[in-house]
């Protein structure tokens, strides 16, 4: 039977170093640790954790299929430090900001990056809304992410403001993702992107159905986006 790192190979062309898989060792040892603390994630066996979290994180790279390699990702409502920790991994010399409002969730974050010796990584307990106005995240990362946070035309509110030109956003998300990708064109040509790609994500023994829904940031964004705190959500941008 293969391993989950076998199969980041043969699905996704990811070769993982001895030093890469057992940093994933230990990010697993601690998710689980913490795990019986407080209510990280509901998925708790081993197995499932590493495929459902790092290799559904890793699936990202299929939206770098030209060879766009990032320099700087941030990863808006990052749980438990995914996608953007398994990514930091693969890609060390990225520099990463995670933002999750749950302070407990943020500091597991603080937590597993400082366990695992991981630099260049910067946590944040702001709101995606706060971070979005601020100049020293504005417009500033190659790759903005997001894994089921919310609602896309909430979503790329809060995600198309943190990139630079030509940047990407990937949003993972389940078997709706095509009909929100409809439903968001106008907040997305609004906040300056471009849909790009939808591409399915298949993962060993998992059926649910999967997408990586991929922007180009092509224009900037509007200054007043994204707007005060909890209003992407109440009122998003409708076509």
């Amino acid at each position: 039977m293969k391993t989950w790192h076998q199969h980041a190979s043969a699905l996704f062309g990811i070769e993982l170093n001895e030093k890469q898989i057992s940093l994933f060792d230990r990010y697993l040892a601690e998710l689980l640790e913490w795990n019986q603390k407080f209510n990280l994630t509901a998925i708790r066996e081993p197995e499932a954790i590493e495929i459902k979290h790092f290799l559904d994180s890793l699936s990202v790279v299929k939206a770098f299929e030209d060879g766009f390699e990032p320099k700087s990702m941030i990863d808006i409502g990052t749980g438990a430090g995914l996608p953007g920790i398994p990514l930091k991994i693969l890609y060390p010399q990225a520099n990463l900001c995670l933002v999750e409002s749950i302070k407990k969730k943020a500091g597991f974050c603080e937590h597993a990056c400082q366990a695992l010796g991981l630099t260049g990584v910067m946590v944040s307990s702001a709101r995606a809304e706060e971070i979005g106005q601020l100049r020293e995240h504005r417009e500033r990362y190659d790759l903005a992410l997001a894994r089921a946070v919310a609602a896309m035309p909430t979503l790329v509110e809060y995600l198309l403001p943190l990139v630079r030109l030509g940047g990407r956003v990937v949003m993972q998300k389940g078997s709706s993702a095509e009909e929100e990708a409809e439903a968001s064109r106008n907040a997305i040509r609004l906040f300056g992107g471009k849909l790009s790609q939808i591409l399915p994500v298949s993962l060993p023994g998992v059926e649910d159905r999967r997408f990586l829904v991929i922007l180009e940031k092509i224009k900037p964004t509007p200054d007043q986006f994204p707007r005060r705190v909890g209003v992407p959500a109440k009122s998003p941008i409708q076509n």
